[in-house]
């Protein structure tokens, strides 16, 4: 077996310096987490404003949103996941700001961003099922970059396993809250250096949600009604996420159950985003019959 801070062993990959952070001046600090994040939105936006090129719309529109939906997105992760690690939080209540500790849930940022886009639309009256249509192929190639974020900071894996994609990653680098007792029973030890083997969640579904990104582009000159694309996200993006999570260790939970609070959200959203669908479909079509 061969030694890296990071490796796909049954893939044959490995990345050997593997760094959390930039040091600059030996006192200040930059998370790759944080500038992958950072990279993440900006290709988000720049994809947006590509889409209202590409759909005839006027592209600062959504440069004038990102201004407000980017600083909202991380308010609403950051409370997100505050809420449901509550524990963690309640006794030192100066930590919620401590965003440099980490701390940001997907789920808590879309809802920020999609009430932000509510109100803007409101007030430069704009259509919001439109605005969203666009904005929304943004929003998930942001997401598609921020997972590997995730990759870098050693979080957001899964459990146990060998497949043919299994990751590899040292026990000292990863929060040990995280590590199962199957992971334990599976410690790998490499010149005294020990390591757990598990599934690499944000590779899929950063893979997925490449999948969501490209029906959605795809199928934006064919779509029947604005907001038609948007519900393409809420159920793909819905789907994979509710896969994904069953798989993780790091799950938000809803008080003290073992229910996955990701799980349930994303079970809510495909069933209200499939209903919706089919309810806009059959009023189409009878609509084409009249």
């Amino acid at each position: 077996m061969r030694e890296a801070d990071v490796a796909f062993p049954n893939l044959g990959i490995y990345f050997s310096h593997l760094p959390k952070t930039i040091e600059l001046g030996g006192s200040f600090s930059i998370a790759y987490y944080g500038i992958i994040i950072a990279l993440g939105m900006l290709a988000g936006l720049l994809l947006a404003r590509w889409q209202a090129k590409r759909t005839g719309q006027d592209p600062e529109i959504y440069m004038d949103y990102a201004v407000f939906g980017i600083v909202f997105a991380v308010i609403g992760a950051r409370i997100y996941y505050v809420i449901f690690s509550w524990d963690a939080y309640k006794d030192d209540l100066v930590q919620i700001f401590n965003i440099r500790g980490g701390g940001l849930a997907i789920y808590g940022g879309v809802i920020g961003a999609v009430l932000t886009a509510v109100v803007f639309c409101r007030i430069k009256k704009y259509k919001f099922s439109l605005f969203a249509d666009t904005a929304v192929v943004g929003l998930i190639a942001g997401q598609i970059i921020g997972r590997y974020g995730n990759f870098m900071n050693r979080e957001a894996f899964g459990e146990y396993t060998n497949s043919l994609f299994a990751m590899r990653l040292k026990v000292s680098d990863v929060a040990v809250s995280n590590i199962t007792q199957a992971m334990r029973e599976h410690i790998q030890e490499i010149n005294g250096t020990e390591y757990i083997q598990v599934h690499p969640t944000f590779l899929y579904e950063s893979v997925w949600n490449i999948a969501v990104l490209i029906l959605m582009l795809l199928y934006t000159k064919h779509k029947k009604f604005d907001g038609e694309v948007f519900l393409i996200y809420l159920v793909g993006y819905g789907i994979g996420r509710f896969w994904i999570e069953g798989l993780r260790t790091d799950q938000l939970q809803i008080g003290s159950t073992w229910i996955a609070v990701s799980q349930v959200l994303s079970a809510a959203l495909v069933v209200a985003g499939v209903s919706y669908w089919i309810c806009r479909r059959v009023l189409i079509h009878r609509r084409d019959k009249k």
